[in-house]
């Protein structure tokens, strides 16, 4: 497993474990569906919905996991798999 794809499953488990926050609302259904991806457009993709939907998430968590999803919401976060 690359780098890339196993920093966004550990976002989204993150997410998924924070799930009783209500600023999480659709944002643990898309992390739930990204626990399962390998594909690094269909992750990309991922990221972008996720990343949208946890704007209002705060805490030291969240902003590590907003991150890691800004970061890996770039085309070149994924090129080594592409």
């Amino acid at each position: 497993m690359s780098k890339a794809l196993f920093e966004f499953h550990a976002a989204c488990r993150e997410v998924v474990v924070c799930r009783g926050n209500p600023a999480l609302n659709y944002a643990v259904g898309y992390a739930n569906a990204g626990l399962s991806m390998t594909d690094p457009e269909e992750c990309l993709v991922q990221c972008l919905y996720i990343r949208n939907n946890i704007s209002g998430w705060r805490g030291p968590i969240a902003k590590a996991t907003r991150e890691t999803f800004r970061r890996l919401s770039l085309p070149s976060a994924w090129k080594e798999l592409v």
